[in-house]
Formats: structure tokens, C-alpha cells, sequence
């Protein structure tokens, strides 16, 4: 009798086991979104929020992950910096993602990484930025400033000769630090001071009509100027049409633009703008079998002929599917365990090439520049040979030159000094 319990609770145990997992299995893996949907930065933002829920059903047709559907958890945090915090807290800690892809500029994702770092979430975080940063629980899949705002400086000033500069940008950390860093790399190459004109408004300005008559002026001292812009959201499109109503054409002060793609061209007359540049990592012009695929899927999943793709949309595409392939390689959807086996994971880029995640949590991407069609679509006039590996610390500041990040153990540092062999100050590095 004693034995025959024995078996019998044993075999209970088993079934109950076997049933908790496979209830397990089935659960669904949740995924935040954390994109505004509201507000200056809307216009933006939205189409990346599109962008991976058509990834999402796209993976849950395929069978989903680990055999388990992936649930999409949207939130708005309506273009609010702080607004993002709390939309951050309430996905990890309320909803429980399981991952988060969300932000656009430097300042709400500054809002959301101690949330993140504290309830250990992971962010993919989709746009170019300024660097200065390494956390473990972010992946940075936008261009830092190697892999877009130097490469844009060497095109212009090798390319086209530009010998002044103006460096226009929205008024937070982004523009102010890639133009820091840019003013610092431009003086280095012999730029005078006096050739260097820097600019700054808030979100959503509208009014340019004496901002670009001071560029004008500026550029019509006798060597050749070009614009440098960091200028974010909706306030592109008056910013744009105030360089049309002053004749500022492209072959006298080109504009080349580290935040204006497709999307935000699809909103206003293109004609006056032919020829202004922009440099990205992706264009939808790119030719080549993996980009036809994407779009033929983006027209679809949206219904609209007429609909574009652009560059966050590319980044979101690599970091969703570089956070599948960790998931799978892990066995778990944990976050610890992704973290892990995140570092060294290759998947297609849209251009033809890989994206590779590299032990700093940036990828490699090629870079491209782009001049601006009238179609709103954009001709690619100059690219790397080969992908570029982002840096976190940028090379021409500095407090950040000596400075690495590798968060593979036994380093497992976001800011490594290399002269002085510590990790944020330690005395000795992270074990």
C-alpha cells in the first residue's frame, strides 16, 4: 500500500508539473511598445509603433517564439519626457513585458533608463543619438555619432568643400551633444570659430522666417556653407518650407538632415527641397530583395499604396529580430538570459547587408547619404565600403576618448577607462 502511494503521489506530482508547463508554454510573451502616439513627436513615432505590430503578427503567423504568441502591450506616452517614465513603469512593472521597443529622442529615453535599470527591463531603442551612454538594459540599434554625424561632416567637407557651418537643432541633450562633439571634431579639422554659427529651438517651433534669414546671411560671406540639422518632429516641415519661400537652394547651402526620412517628407511639398541631403543607415530607395520584401509587407500590413518606410522602421525590424534569435538562443524569454545571449547575434539588415550586436549593445550599419528627390524619396550619393561598429564614448570628447564599454563577463562595464584600467571610477574593473 505504502509503495502504491508513493507511485500515485508521484505520478500526481508529474502530471501537475507537466501541466504547469505546458500551461507555461503557452502563455504569451509580452512585448511593450513604448511610442508616442500623440503630440509634436507623433508624427514620428507613429509609424514605428505600426511598424512592430506587423513584425509581431508577422512572427505569431510564423508559430511565435519558443512555441509561445507574442502579445502587443501599446501605451502612449504622448510626447510628455516624464510621461515616458511612467508609461516604462507601468509596462514592467504592471503589465510585465517582457521587452520594451519604444522612444525616439534622447530625452524621453533619459526619462525611461533608471526605470528600466531598476525593475532590470529591456529597451530597444530604434534612433540615431547622441552616445555618451552604455546600460546594460538598453540596445542601441539607431546610428551613434560615428555611424552618422561624423560620416556626414567628412561627405560635406571632402565631397562638397563646406568651409562654414551651421548647426541647427531642437533644444535638448541630442542636438546640443552631437553638436558638442561635431564642434569639437570641426575645430579639430582647422574650422575657425567664427566659421561655426550653432542654433537651438524648442519643440514644435514654427516661426523660421528670421532663423533662416540669419543662415542665408551667414552662408553669403564667400565659402561655402552647409546646414547641419538636428532638428526633430513636426517642427521640420515649417523649417523646410521657410528654406523654399527664401530661395535657399541645395547647390548654395545644402541642408543635410539627421532626423528628416520618408515619413517626414511625406507631409509637405518635396520640389523646393531637391538636392538637401540627409544621412541615415537605411533608405526605402535601396535596392535589393530583402528592402522589396519589407515594403511589399509594410504596403500590405497598412492598406496604403502610398505608404513609406524609412529609417527607425529598419532599426526596429534588426532589433526585433536580433531579441527573437536571443530569446530562441536562450531557451527563455528572461531577461538576463537575452542580455547574455544577445552579444554577437547577426541578422539581415535591409540594405543587403548583417547588423551585428556588438559587446557595447550598438550594431553595425553601413552609412549612407541620401539627397532628396522630388518624389520625397531619396537618391543615395555616397556610402561606407563596409558596416560601421557604433561607438558608445565618442572619440572627440574629452571626458569620453579613453572611455569603452563591454558588458560580456568578467568586464561586464559600460564605461571602462582604459588608461586608467577602472570602470566607472572603480579601482578595478566590474567582475
Amino acid at each position: 500500500m505504502t509503495i502504491k502511494k508513493h507511485v500515485k503521489t508521484g505520478l500526481s506530482a508529474l502530471a501537475l508539473s507537466i501541466s504547469l508547463n505546458a500551461l507555461a508554454a503557452e502563455d504569451p510573451i509580452k512585448v511593450g511598445i513604448l511610442h508616442s502616439l500623440s503630440g509634436t513627436m507623433a508624427i514620428s513615432e507613429s509609424t514605428l509603433k505600426d511598424t512592430l505590430l506587423m513584425l509581431i503578427e508577422k512572427q505569431n503567423a510564423e508559430g511565435g517564439v519558443l512555441g509561445r504568441q507574442l502579445e502587443p502591450v501599446v501605451v502612449d506616452p504622448a510626447s510628455n519626457w516624464p510621461l515616458f517614465a511612467e508609461k516604462a513603469r507601468e509596462l514592467l512593472a504592471k503589465e510585465e513585458v517582457d521587452v520594451i521597443f519604444g522612444n525616439w529622442t534622447s530625452v524621453s529615453r533619459k526619462s525611461v533608463l533608471p526605470v528600466v535599470e531598476e525593475l532590470n527591463g529591456l529597451l530597444f531603442y530604434p534612433v540615431q543619438y547622441e552616445g555618451e551612454e552604455s546600460s546594460e538594459n538598453v540596445f542601441y540599434t539607431g546610428a551613434a555619432p560615428n555611424q552618422q554625424a561624423i560620416p556626414a561632416v567628412d561627405y560635406l567637407m571632402n565631397e562638397i568643400g563646406v568651409e562654414r557651418w551651421v548647426l541647427a537643432g531642437t533644444d535638448y541633450v541630442y542636438p546640443r551633444t552631437t553638436n558638442k562633439i561635431l564642434e569639437t571634431y570641426l575645430k579639430s579639422h582647422g574650422v575657425a570659430e567664427e566659421d561655426i554659427m550653432i542654433n537651438y529651438t524648442p519643440f514644435g517651433h514654427s516661426n523660421w522666417q528670421s532663423i533662416v534669414a540669419d543662415i542665408k546671411a551667414f552662408g553669403s560671406e564667400g565659402k561655402k556653407t552647409a546646414v547641419v540639422s538636428t532638428i526633430n518632429g513636426d517642427a521640420n516641415v515649417p523649417f523646410y518650407r521657410e528654406l523654399g519661400n527664401q530661395g535657399i537652394d541645395a547647390s548654395d547651402i545644402p541642408v543635410v538632415a539627421f532626423s528628416v526620412g520618408e515619413q517626414e517628407l511625406s507631409g509637405i511639398d518635396t520640389a523646393p527641397l531637391v538636392g538637401h541631403l540627409a544621412a541615415w543607415n537605411y533608405f526605402m530607395s535601396v535596392e535589393g530583395d530583402a528592402n522589396y520584401e519589407f515594403i511589399d509587407a509594410w504596403v500590405d500590413y497598412t492598406g496604403n499604396e502610398e505608404a513609406v518606410t524609412n529609417d527607425p522602421m529598419e532599426a526596429h525590424f534588426i532589433g526585433f529580430n536580433m531579441w527573437v534569435d536571443a530569446v530562441e538562443k536562450a531557451g527563455t524569454a528572461d531577461v538576463d538570459a537575452v542580455k547574455d545571449a544577445i552579444i554577437g547575434v547577426t541578422v539581415p539588415n535591409l540594405t543587403g547587408g548583417y547588423a551585428t550586436m556588438m559587446p557595447n549593445h550598438h550594431i553595425t550599419k553601413p552609412v549612407l547619404i541620401g539627397e532628396i528627390q522630388d518624389n520625397g524619396q531619396f537618391e543615395v550619393v555616397w556610402e561606407t565600403p563596409s558596416t560601421v561598429a557604433g561607438d558608445a564614448w565618442s572619440d572627440f570628447l574629452p571626458g569620453s576618448m579613453d572611455l569603452i564599454s563591454d558588458w560580456r563577463k568578467p568586464l561586464a562595464c559600460g564605461n571602462y577607462n582604459v588608461v586608467t584600467h577602472s570602470c566607472g571610477g572603480a579601482e578595478e574593473p566590474a567582475e
